[in-house]
């Protein structure tokens, strides 16, 4: 990895310079160097390098090594936009420490584009809905009992990473029973069952696939397999029950949505897509593809074999975990790497990349922990279970007349690319600035010192 390499040439360079003012006990001195473990040696060559950078005047993060790193790049004018955010939020005391976090904080950024007022109003309602709904302690709370009879009439679940490395989660739309559904649950428990299987991916699954891919991660893909889905049959409470999760999604977890595939669409799917994304950014549509059966190709260009189920065209059928949507597949399982992600040991290597000036690339290392917390292993929980998009309110003619809602509809993350040009809901479209990050900056400059 980049990452690595250049943590290993300044460690090298500081060795040879041999001006490291890092102790040795008198028994290390004596230990010979061949007997010690190589955990020792990435932990000595990891302080080594944090202090070598300290002395060059880098700001770097106190933490524990691990002999693991996690390539992070990112782009300077983003990194400027999410440090006058946090010092927004900071002036307000609106940044609890389980939040502070750069990729957090720029989610919420880019979903509002880099909009203060409307990122702040965004961020304060977020911190309101988890205190009001206890998401906090969700994960150690609450135990969703009828796990195994709701995945009997709405078969889903997280099977494996992408090439990228980011967990795959399914759904098979066509299988859903909401009749059924709601017999064996209610909707309160549903709504907290959905929010848990978030909590439990920005806890557990996104550290575990960061882990094991070396890279950033926090967004998956999803796929979703209509076969067989029948509009008709979702009724008012359905349609009620998704819309609510809708705007969970939007609200409170955003843009945590990388790529989406809609397989076997009819022509009356597909004619619903078209309409629907019309309405749309173009951001919006490059992350949705519906397709046909003839699937295969194009989630094989994203997915490996081996991560995909038989029904989707790949060699995997989890026999002995009672089928692929219930085998929970994925790094998040391997015991070693949970125990870095328990512990926060991992090594992030920081690369941030200019994007005004492509060839003048500016280089920085930051070591950081992966944020870790107690969770309660409860069944099997996950996210985006409203990923098939909102389209069943589509059923309702009355949800066509409604850009906005279509907008809502098809990606939750990206409420934002349209705005309310009055109270009705109307919708216009907004002149960007060429550079909304910079604009955002000194727009943030002028609240903080309103506040001061």
């Amino acid at each position: 990895m980049p990452g690595e390499l250049i943590a290993f040439q300044e460690n090298e360079r500081f060795r040879k310079e041999g001006n490291l003012d890092f102790e040795t006990s008198e028994d290390e001195k004596r230990r010979p160097t061949r007997g010690r473990s190589l955990k020792k040696k990435a932990m000595t060559a990891s302080t080594k390098l944090t202090h070598g950078i300290r002395k060059r005047g880098k700001r770097v993060a106190d933490c524990k090594f691990a002999a693991i790193s996690i390539e992070d790049v990112r782009d300077a004018e983003e990194e400027k936009a999410v440090q006058a955010f946090r010092e927004a939020l900071l002036a307000k005391d609106q940044l609890p420490s389980r939040h502070d976090d750069y990729h957090t904080l720029l989610r919420f950024l880019k979903a509002r584009k880099f909009d203060l007022d409307k990122t702040v109003q965004m961020w304060e309602d977020m911190l309101n809905w988890r205190k009001e709904n206890g998401v906090d302690t969700i994960l150690q709370d609450f135990v969703y009992d009828e796990y195994e009879a709701v995945q009997r009439c709405y078969p889903h679940g997280y099977h494996g990473v992408d090439k990228q490395g980011r967990p795959v989660y399914i759904e098979r739309l066509g299988k859903i029973d909401p009749t059924k559904l709601m017999k064996v649950t209610t909707v309160d428990r549903f709504l907290k069952y959905h929010v848990q299987g978030f909590e439990k991916a920005f806890v557990e699954k996104f550290p575990a696939c960061s882990i094991a891919a070396k890279r950033h991660i926090d967004s998956t893909t999803t796929i979703l397999d209509v076969q067989g889905l029948n509009w008709m049959s979702f009724g008012k409470v359905a349609h009620d029950l998704v819309m609510r999760m809708q705007k969970i999604d939007g609200d409170n977890y955003p843009e945590s949505l990388h790529q989406m595939y809609i397989v076997n669409a009819g022509n009356g799917f597909k004619l619903l897509w078209n309409t629907a994304k019309s309405f749309l950014d173009p951001r919006t549509t490059a992350k949705i593809h519906v397709l046909g059966n003839k699937f295969h190709n194009k989630l094989l260009e994203s997915i490996d074999p081996s991560q995909l189920p038989e029904f989707l065209g790949g060699t995997c059928s989890c026999l002995n975990d009672g089928g692929c949507l219930r085998s929970d597949k994925g790094p998040w399982n391997n015991s070693e790497i949970m125990k870095l992600v328990h512990s926060g040991d991992a090594l992030y290597l920081r690369k941030t990349e200019s994007s005004s000036d492509n060839d003048n690339l500016e280089a920085k290392l930051l070591s950081t922990k992966v944020a870790s917390s107690e969770i309660s292993y409860a069944s099997d929980v996950r996210s985006h279970t409203s990923d098939f998009m909102q389209l069943v309110s589509l059923s309702d003619k009355g949800q066509m007349s409604a850009p906005k809602s279509m907008h809502d509809i098809i990606e939750p993350e990206s409420a934002a690319i349209t705005e309310e040009a009055n109270s009705t809901n109307d919708v216009t479209s907004i002149v960007t600035p060429r550079n909304p990050r910079k604009k955002f900056v000194n727009q943030v400059k002028h609240k903080i010192q309103i506040h001061k």
